[in-house]
């Protein structure tokens, strides 16, 4: 690949909170599949004895981002881009990964879903509908990333309003007193549960698979330190497509870019803690907080995502009717956002390496909108195959993802050990979280792999 080409580092904003943003992409499209369908679930099995893993899960996943951003800070360069001056092929082998995990439309039938709790219809034609909608908003917005931040803030934003409204409202004292002590019994609950189950939860407390590996993107998109060399993606119908190289920057580390690295280097770190692990951990506490008040106890709960119509039926009981169709719609909505959001990154991890790595003379614009809509109908022809469980995709999806965190987190070791200058490297203790992520996953993945291979043969 081309060498790195020496440029400067540029200043952060005078006000840096004005590009505060990517950690909220990766929040609101995080929040999904573990806030509204895994965590609940396990809860109104289990109790609070497993919130113990998202966070293990979080705050494994922030060290993981930051290492992630690092790379993208210093070089402009997606960490895809990083893994394939390892090895050309590191890059590809992760684009696949990612879209075998989110080929599955686990999150368009369950938004789905719940729509037709709140208005009727048939699952397929609605998730057939969201698919299409999603395809229209990533190839008609002039900048991509511009309307998908816009959409990720408005989930944020509702999801929070639901968060205030339950804790007034939908939460009796009781679960408030029993929730600490609760949730301080850590358990696995894998014979009620199942390993699989399990594993996606962990995987998805928060983000998960090829979504952490996007947060690259995300910050060049907005600009972050070296990033802000690095051409955007726009919309190859309405904006104007640019096919410059894909490959970074370095600069010089002397006094005046250290000073500079450092104060972006704090900013990342801040801006990750205080939107993308802040946020998912609150919902994943109230949204399983919630749905333990509501259905704990309940015998024949289903195991699939019609327990939700059960929770929001208690909670229009309890509180009123309207508050069981707030709780449908911004269910609906947030895995509408979320499978926006998987979409989009799925997508610009597959163009980022296709256009750097094999097609270079394309834009990658046009290899990205391309890539959305072999995305889009794929789903859709998953969907009209008959297979639309959003549980059974969402466990298959996770279980990918798990599998995907297990390799590139050894990979960041390496990359940034080897490519980076030598004041730029991880520090001791961020290199052993990275470890502590490899031993974590791979474990996981392990129990799950045999799990699977002991039911098969039984």
């Amino acid at each position: 690949m081309p060498p790195l080409k020496p440029a400067t580092l540029p200043a952060p904003p005078a006000s840096p909170w004005r590009i505060v943003g990517p950690g909220i992409v990766a929040a609101g499209v995080g929040l999904a599949s573990g806030e509204f369908i895994l965590y609940p679930y396990i809860a109104s099995q289990v109790g609070l004895v497993f919130l113990w893993a998202a966070a293990v899960g979080l705050a494994t996943q922030f060290f993981i981002n930051m290492e992630i951003e690092r790379y993208t800070l210093a070089t402009g360069e997606t960490v895809l881009t990083g893994f394939s001056r390892l090895g050309r092929h590191w890059g590809l082998v992760f684009a696949l990964l990612a879209i075998a995990a989110n080929l599955w439309p686990g999150w368009a039938t369950g938004a789905a879903t719940l729509v037709t709790y709140l208005v009727g219809g048939n699952v397929r034609w609605i998730a057939i509908g969201i698919l299409v909608a999603i395809g229209l908003v990533l190839t008609l917005s002039p900048v991509v990333y511009r309307a998908l931040e816009r959409t990720q803030m408005l989930k944020v934003a509702a999801v929070g309003l639901l968060i205030v409204v339950a804790t007034l409202f939908a939460i009796p004292p009781g679960a408030w007193i029993e929730a600490p002590a609760m949730a301080a019994q850590v358990a696995m609950s894998a014979g009620e549960l199942g390993w699989p189950l399990l594993l996606g939860a962990l995987a998805y407390a928060g983000a998960g698979g090829g979504q952490n590996l996007c947060q690259s993107n995300w910050i060049r998109d907005k600009g972050f330190g070296m990033g802000a060399h690095a051409p955007r993606i726009v919309s190859p119908l309405t904006g104007e497509p640019v096919a410059d190289a894909a490959t970074g920057w370095r600069f010089e580390p002397d006094a005046e870019a250290m000073g500079r690295w450092r104060a972006w280097w704090r900013f990342a770190n801040v801006e990750q803690l205080a939107t993308f692990v802040a946020i998912s951990f609150v919902t994943i506490l109230f949204t399983s907080l919630l749905a333990y008040a509501t259905l704990s106890g309940r015998e024949g709960l289903p195991r699939d995502i019609s327990f939700l119509a059960i929770e929001a039926g208690i909670l229009a009981d309890r509180v009123g009717p309207w508050f069981g169709t707030l709780f449908l719609a911004i269910g609906a909505f947030s895995l509408f956002a979320a499978a926006l959001g998987i979409v989009d990154y799925t997508s610009r991890l597959a163009a980022d390496v296709l256009r750097t790595n094999y097609w270079r003379r394309r834009s990658e614009s046009v290899v990205y909108a391309g890539i959305v809509w072999t995305i889009v109908l794929t789903g859709i022809a998953i969907i009209a195959s008959g297979i639309d469980q959003p549980l059974v995709l969402l466990v298959i999806a996770g279980c990918v993802a798990a599998f995907m965190m297990f390799v590139y987190s050894a990979l960041l070791i390496v990359l940034n050990r080897r490519l980076l200058a030598p004041e730029l490297r991880p520090a001791g203790y961020r290199i052993a979280a990275l470890v502590w992520a490899v031993a974590l996953f791979g474990l996981l993945s392990g129990i799950t792999v045999l799990d699977q291979m002991k039911k098969l043969l039984a």
